[in-house]
């Protein structure tokens, strides 16, 4: 769950770009929008912290808590399907204030549950904001963004979504030290993890206070016909000396011009859809199938799992979290050098490695319950694998495959065929988190071996079939 919705650049544009003294007006607008994605890593995440305390709480099995887990997920389908078409007719900024008010209800009525059911609900109401702000964060960047800096400002949404991650994971760790080390501790009359889950309200309310303060997009503005509007918002974020008229007539004739994708145009392949899009899932499910998400729901109660005591399991959750930062900017740096297929092999091949180590070392754990323990050798290996294995992922199918659905679909198809791809990344998501808590209580080093098999397997399949999109212009893609 590490990732954002691609956007294809808006038409036209050229090489235009904005006049310095309104630059820095223009980043503070993507940044401002990119809170979405913030909060999209810090939800996806916080959960981590409360794992082990909400099968607690509730007294429930690997299945029951599988699925608390992984509800929000379904919320995340519904929000990212329904997204486009509530922004369409509201604006990009409504949608994101009402993501914003789902996010403040979900924060605090998941630290305030008084069922299992009650929390599972208030997850899938956070999800569905997730999928909103991963739909409505890159599209409203791509929007307001100078032609010259779209690729920069449009990065800032995955920027924020591992720092939103990184930042879940040390607020996490914070709390439980000062609940001694203890998930179900008590802080000021809650349990340590209902603060976890109810801090998110801060960084949802900044979200929604920041919003208030940015324009709207001067696409919708002029499909709705507020075009003295739209021309205001071109000059803050082009200069003044930008050509209104003919930027205004530019966007109508892009819109005007734009072929609607539907699901039929993706069909007509042997199998149902056309080739190209059979690829597109298959990216978006390898992705998800490699396992990068146990690492961020579930590393916390991973690492208590094999004998490592609360306080440092969240400890070294933190740690992931900043590698998958780093990761991310050698990705951002490297794919437009190296190109996209090439770092989804050095990731491919690195993960493969990093699984099977991961696999190997928890094959030596002993005991059951709260009593199982790991050799140090074993442990050791354990950790820098689980770190190594983050890295990787990170600087390659991380960022390349989302990269890769934003290039490699023909015009008439991206659109339609990108919504396809984004679903089956959440139901693949959706099927690794409701798995591996009853996977890991079956066999722990079992779970990680098929993980393996899934990076593996990744090899052949980028090699053969993945196209390179790297230096081609998005009308090449036939």
């Amino acid at each position: 769950m590490t990732s954002s919705t691609a956007q294809a650049p808006v038409p036209g544009g050229g090489g235009r770009a904005a006049h310095p003294d309104h630059l820095g007006h223009v980043i503070f607008i993507a940044a401002a929008a990119a809170m979405g994605g913030f909060l999209f890593g810090y939800d996806s995440s916080v959960i981590n912290g409360a794992v082990v305390a909400i099968r607690e709480r509730f007294d429930i099995g690997s299945a029951a808590l599988a699925q608390v887990i992984a509800a929000a997920l379904i919320g995340c389908a519904l929000g990212a399907a329904t997204a486009g078409r509530i922004a369409d007719r509201i604006g990009r900024i409504r949608c994101m204030q009402i993501a914003a008010v789902l996010f403040t209800a979900s924060a605090i009525g998941s630290a305030l549950p008084f069922a299992l059911w009650d929390l599972a609900v208030w997850r899938v109401i956070g999800g569905f904001g997730i999928g909103m702000a991963s739909v409505i964060g890159p599209a409203y960047i791509a929007e307001v963004s100078p032609a010259a800096y779209r690729g920069r400002l449009a990065s800032f949404q995955q920027a924020a979504i591992v720092i939103g991650i990184a930042i879940s994971q040390l607020v996490n760790w914070g709390i439980l030290n000062l609940a001694d080390g203890d998930q179900r501790g008590t802080i000021g009359g809650l349990e340590a993890w209902q603060w976890m889950l109810g801090v998110m309200v801060v960084p949802a309310v900044l979200y929604g206070a920041m919003s208030f303060v940015i324009p709207e997009s001067p696409r919708f503005l002029i499909s709705v016909g507020r075009t003295d509007e739209a021309k205001k918002v071109l000059t803050e974020v082009e200069g003044s000396k930008v050509d209104l008229e003919a930027r205004v007539s530019e966007i109508e004739d892009a819109m005007h011009s734009e072929h609607k994708s539907t699901f039929k145009d993706l069909l007509g392949g042997s199998f149902g859809f056309l080739p190209i899009v059979w690829i597109g899932i298959g990216l978006s499910v390898f992705q998800q199938l490699v396992g990068i998400n146990v690492i961020f729901y579930y590393s916390s109660s991973l690492w208590q799992s094999v004998g490592i005591d609360p306080t440092s399991s969240f400890l070294y959750s933190f740690t992931t979290s900043i590698i998958n930062i780093i990761g991310t900017v050698i990705a951002m740096i490297f794919v437009d050098r190296i190109g996209r297929k090439p770092l989804a092999l050095i990731g491919s091949a690195g993960m493969a490695i990093s699984l099977g180590l991961c696999a190997w070392a928890f094959s030596y754990t002993e005991g059951t319950g709260g009593n199982i323990t790991m050799p140090d050798t074993q442990g050791t290996i354990a950790l820098i694998a689980a770190h190594s294995f983050v890295l990787f992922f990170a600087l390659s199918w991380g960022v390349v495959v989302w990269v890769l659905l934003g290039e490699m679909f023909p015009n008439r198809i991206r659109a339609a065929a990108l919504g396809v791809a984004a679903a089956a990344q959440w139901i693949a998501n959706w099927v690794i988190t409701v798995t591996f808590p009853t996977l890991s209580d079956w066999n722990l080093s079992g779970a990680y071996v098929i993980y393996t098999v899934f990076a593996v397997l990744s090899i052949p399949f980028v090699l053969k079939w993945v196209p390179e999109t790297k230096g081609k212009a998005l009308e090449e893609m036939g």
